[in-house]
Protein backbone atom coordinates (compact mmCIF):
# COMPACT_ATOMS: atom_id res chain seq x y z
CA UNK A 1 0.00 0.00 0.00
CA UNK A 2 1.44 3.66 -1.12
CA UNK A 3 0.22 6.81 -0.82
CA UNK A 4 1.66 10.41 -1.46
CA UNK A 5 0.59 13.62 0.60
CA UNK A 6 2.17 17.23 1.17
CA UNK A 7 2.70 18.21 4.40
CA UNK A 8 2.74 21.57 5.38
CA UNK A 9 4.48 21.89 9.25
CA UNK A 10 5.81 24.82 10.91
CA UNK A 11 8.81 24.09 13.59
CA UNK A 12 10.61 25.18 16.67
CA UNK A 13 13.79 24.13 18.80
CA UNK A 14 13.06 24.79 22.63
CA UNK A 15 14.28 24.77 25.27
CA UNK A 16 13.74 22.40 28.36
CA UNK A 17 12.42 25.57 30.22
CA UNK A 18 10.46 26.37 26.99
CA UNK A 19 9.08 22.80 26.65
CA UNK A 20 7.78 22.09 30.08
CA UNK A 21 6.24 25.57 30.20
CA UNK A 22 4.34 24.66 26.88
CA UNK A 23 3.19 21.35 28.36
CA UNK A 24 1.99 23.00 31.81
CA UNK A 25 0.00 25.39 29.34
CA UNK A 26 -1.72 22.78 27.25
CA UNK A 27 -2.00 20.32 30.40
CA UNK A 28 -0.16 17.93 29.11
CA UNK A 29 0.64 15.30 31.45
CA UNK A 30 3.01 12.67 31.22
CA UNK A 31 0.46 9.91 30.42
CA UNK A 32 -0.26 12.11 27.15
CA UNK A 33 3.34 11.16 25.88
CA UNK A 34 3.55 8.19 23.38
CA UNK A 35 7.13 6.68 21.91
CA UNK A 36 8.01 6.10 18.48
CA UNK A 37 11.75 5.16 16.44
CA UNK A 38 12.63 6.80 13.09
CA UNK A 39 15.13 4.64 11.56
CA UNK A 40 17.16 6.52 9.03
CA UNK A 41 18.43 5.95 5.70
CA UNK A 42 21.22 7.43 2.98
CA UNK A 43 24.00 6.54 0.93
CA UNK A 44 27.31 5.99 2.23
CA UNK A 45 28.30 9.62 0.49
CA UNK A 46 24.85 11.23 1.73
CA UNK A 47 22.49 11.34 -1.68
CA UNK A 48 19.72 11.81 -0.06
CA UNK A 49 20.77 14.85 1.53
CA UNK A 50 22.42 16.54 -1.04
CA UNK A 51 19.16 16.30 -2.57
CA UNK A 52 17.31 17.76 -0.23
CA UNK A 53 15.62 14.55 0.70
CA UNK A 54 15.35 11.90 3.38
CA UNK A 55 14.17 8.64 4.10
CA UNK A 56 12.95 6.51 7.29
CA UNK A 57 11.00 3.77 8.41
CA UNK A 58 8.41 4.46 11.10
CA UNK A 59 6.89 1.67 13.63
CA UNK A 60 3.34 2.65 14.45
CA UNK A 61 1.07 0.65 16.03
CA UNK A 62 2.34 -2.58 14.68
CA UNK A 63 3.00 -1.20 11.43
CA UNK A 64 6.04 -0.43 9.70
CA UNK A 65 5.90 2.11 7.26
CA UNK A 66 9.33 3.65 4.72
CA UNK A 67 8.49 7.36 3.87
CA UNK A 68 10.51 9.75 1.31
CA UNK A 69 10.41 13.03 1.93
CA UNK A 70 11.42 15.24 -1.00
CA UNK A 71 11.12 19.01 -1.41
CA UNK A 72 7.62 20.10 -2.43
CA UNK A 73 6.56 24.56 -3.53
CA UNK A 74 5.01 24.74 -0.04
CA UNK A 75 6.24 22.08 3.01
CA UNK A 76 7.73 18.63 1.54
CA UNK A 77 6.31 15.42 -0.91
CA UNK A 78 5.92 12.11 1.29
CA UNK A 79 5.88 8.51 -0.63
CA UNK A 80 4.28 6.29 2.16
CA UNK A 81 5.33 2.65 1.48
CA UNK A 82 3.96 0.04 4.07
CA UNK A 83 6.46 -2.83 4.65
CA UNK A 84 6.68 -6.37 6.46
CA UNK A 85 9.14 -6.57 9.20
CA UNK A 86 10.87 -9.15 6.80
CA UNK A 87 11.41 -6.27 4.33
CA UNK A 88 12.56 -3.86 7.47
CA UNK A 89 14.54 -6.39 8.63
CA UNK A 90 16.39 -6.63 5.01
CA UNK A 91 17.00 -3.10 5.03
CA UNK A 92 19.13 -3.18 7.65
CA UNK A 93 21.76 -5.45 6.32
CA UNK A 94 24.82 -3.92 4.81
CA UNK A 95 24.78 -5.08 1.55
CA UNK A 96 20.38 -5.20 0.67
CA UNK A 97 19.71 -1.82 -0.29
CA UNK A 98 15.96 -0.56 -0.21
CA UNK A 99 13.33 -3.14 -0.92
CA UNK A 100 11.32 -2.89 -4.13
CA UNK A 101 8.51 -0.52 -4.81
CA UNK A 102 7.44 3.04 -5.25
CA UNK A 103 10.29 4.24 -3.48
CA UNK A 104 12.93 2.30 -5.20
CA UNK A 105 11.11 3.32 -8.36
CA UNK A 106 11.22 7.10 -7.45
CA UNK A 107 15.20 7.14 -6.22
CA UNK A 108 16.27 5.77 -9.46
CA UNK A 109 14.09 7.18 -12.22
CA UNK A 110 13.21 10.59 -10.45
CA UNK A 111 16.72 11.16 -8.09
CA UNK A 112 18.89 9.35 -9.78
CA UNK A 113 19.42 7.86 -6.71
CA UNK A 114 21.20 3.42 -6.71
CA UNK A 115 18.76 2.40 -4.15
CA UNK A 116 20.75 -0.89 -4.11
CA UNK A 117 23.52 1.59 -2.25
CA UNK A 118 20.77 2.94 0.63
CA UNK A 119 22.65 2.01 3.64
CA UNK A 120 21.07 2.13 7.61
CA UNK A 121 22.23 5.09 9.56
CA UNK A 122 20.92 5.44 12.76
CA UNK A 123 17.83 5.64 15.21
CA UNK A 124 16.47 8.54 16.39
CA UNK A 125 13.47 8.01 19.24
CA UNK A 126 11.15 10.59 20.33
CA UNK A 127 8.96 10.74 23.12
CA UNK A 128 5.56 13.04 21.67
CA UNK A 129 2.69 14.53 22.33
CA UNK A 130 -0.10 15.61 19.68
CA UNK A 131 -2.92 18.09 20.08
CA UNK A 132 -5.56 19.81 18.35
CA UNK A 133 -5.03 23.16 17.79
CA UNK A 134 -6.52 26.07 15.73
CA UNK A 135 -7.57 24.21 12.66
CA UNK A 136 -3.88 22.10 12.76
CA UNK A 137 -2.29 19.66 14.93
CA UNK A 138 0.02 21.17 17.53
CA UNK A 139 3.02 18.45 18.51
CA UNK A 140 5.43 18.67 21.12
CA UNK A 141 8.89 16.26 20.90
CA UNK A 142 11.58 15.45 23.16
CA UNK A 143 13.78 12.97 20.59
CA UNK A 144 17.06 11.55 21.33
CA UNK A 145 19.36 10.23 19.06
CA UNK A 146 23.42 10.18 18.89
CA UNK A 147 23.92 10.83 22.62
CA UNK A 148 22.13 13.95 22.21
CA UNK A 149 18.69 14.89 23.31
CA UNK A 150 16.64 18.23 21.92
CA UNK A 151 12.95 19.45 22.51
CA UNK A 152 10.93 21.04 19.61
CA UNK A 153 7.15 21.89 19.00
CA UNK A 154 5.65 21.44 15.40
CA UNK A 155 2.78 22.70 14.09
CA UNK A 156 0.94 20.54 11.32
CA UNK A 157 -1.68 22.41 9.05
CA UNK A 158 -3.16 22.40 5.62
CA UNK A 159 -3.30 26.08 4.95
CA UNK A 160 0.71 27.74 4.86
CA UNK A 161 -0.20 31.57 5.74
CA UNK A 162 -3.20 30.44 8.14
CA UNK A 163 -0.66 28.30 10.04
CA UNK A 164 2.21 30.55 9.90
CA UNK A 165 0.31 33.15 11.34
CA UNK A 166 -1.14 30.75 14.36
CA UNK A 167 2.48 29.33 14.52
CA UNK A 168 4.22 32.88 15.06
CA UNK A 169 1.25 33.96 17.40
CA UNK A 170 1.51 31.17 19.63
CA UNK A 171 5.49 31.79 20.34
CA UNK A 172 5.02 35.20 21.01
CA UNK A 173 2.42 34.61 23.42
CA UNK A 174 5.00 32.57 25.22
CA UNK A 175 8.30 34.33 24.60
CA UNK A 176 9.67 32.04 22.61
CA UNK A 177 12.33 33.39 19.94
CA UNK A 178 11.96 32.10 16.17
CA UNK A 179 14.82 30.00 15.99
CA UNK A 180 15.80 28.34 12.48
CA UNK A 181 15.07 24.30 12.91
CA UNK A 182 15.89 21.83 10.60
CA UNK A 183 14.20 18.66 10.45
CA UNK A 184 15.29 15.67 12.70
CA UNK A 185 16.79 13.98 10.49
CA UNK A 186 19.11 17.08 9.10
CA UNK A 187 19.52 17.37 12.81
CA UNK A 188 20.56 13.70 13.11
CA UNK A 189 22.39 13.94 10.07
CA UNK A 190 24.40 16.86 11.49
CA UNK A 191 25.43 15.15 14.47
CA UNK A 192 26.14 11.91 12.10
CA UNK A 193 28.82 13.47 10.19
CA UNK A 194 30.36 15.50 13.17
CA UNK A 195 31.04 11.97 14.78
CA UNK A 196 32.34 10.62 11.35
CA UNK A 197 34.61 13.61 11.17
CA UNK A 198 35.80 12.99 14.32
Amino acid sequence: MNHQEIEIEFKNILTFEEFTTLCSSFQVQAEDFFSQENHYFDTPTFSLKESGCALRIRKKENNYTLTLKQPANEGLLETHQVITEEEKAKMFEEEEGLINGDIFTILKDQLMIDPLSVRYFGTLKTNRVEFPYKNGLLVLDESHYLQTSDFEIEYEVSNYLEGQKHFQELLQAHNIPVRETKNKIARFYDIKVCRLNE
